[in-house]
């Protein structure tokens, strides 16, 4: 049985080159891994207990529960947007969070990555991505990361799926993360 890993992008945006690198997880994922995108995140409505009900539960959070339920694992694709993590993936964190302490994301390895215009790549949003995550329940592996800086620049005219230096990167994330997932029950 392979491992499944959930992407969640946080980027809403076709041709985001957080998405761009999402694409290459799934294509470059190595054997016994088998990474697929969440699709609906600007779907899900901002989170409010008020509408997290079994009758009032919308349907796009709902699905976004179940996927992550059969999950072993999440891998977060962050821009930074004013130097902070891009609301649609918070607020996939909010939900993720629910019921507290039994929430989707609880217990869940997961891993950070992305990309950005700055100098440092969307490192101030990724390590507020994992102190978000780690806050909710999900066990967040520190150690792996990619941030890949300059991305306008760089991914100009090349996809990241074929730049060699990032499918390696990401490759790393992806076995480490994958080592770390244990195959959720069916």
């Amino acid at each position: 049985m392979s491992v499944r890993i959930l992407a969640l992008v946080g980027s809403l945006r076709a041709g985001s080159i957080n998405r761009q690198l999402a694409v290459a997880a799934v294509k470059h994922a190595p054997g016994g891994v088998e990474v697929t995108m969440f699709e609906e995140l600007g779907d899900v409505p901002f989170y409010n207990q008020d509408i997290d009900t079994e009758v009032g539960l919308p349907s796009a959070a709902r699905r976004l529960r179940t996927a992550t339920g059969r999950a072993d694992a999440l891998l977060l694709f962050s821009p930074e947007y004013n130097g902070t993590i891009p609301a649609v993936l918070k607020n996939a964190i909010d939900w993720l969070s629910r019921p507290y302490g039994a929430g989707a994301i609880s217990g869940k390895p997961v891993a950070v990555v992305g990309a950005a215009f700055g100098q440092h790549g969307g490192v101030w949003a990724h390590d507020e991505a994992r102190k978000a995550v780690g806050i909710a329940g999900g066990a967040v592996l520190e150690d792996a990361k990619l941030s890949i800086p300059a991305s306008l620049t760089r991914f100009a005219k090349t996809h990241p799926a074929d730049d060699e230096e990032v499918v390696a990167g990401l490759l790393q994330v992806i076995e480490r993360l994958a080592a770390q997932a244990a195959p959720a029950s069916a």
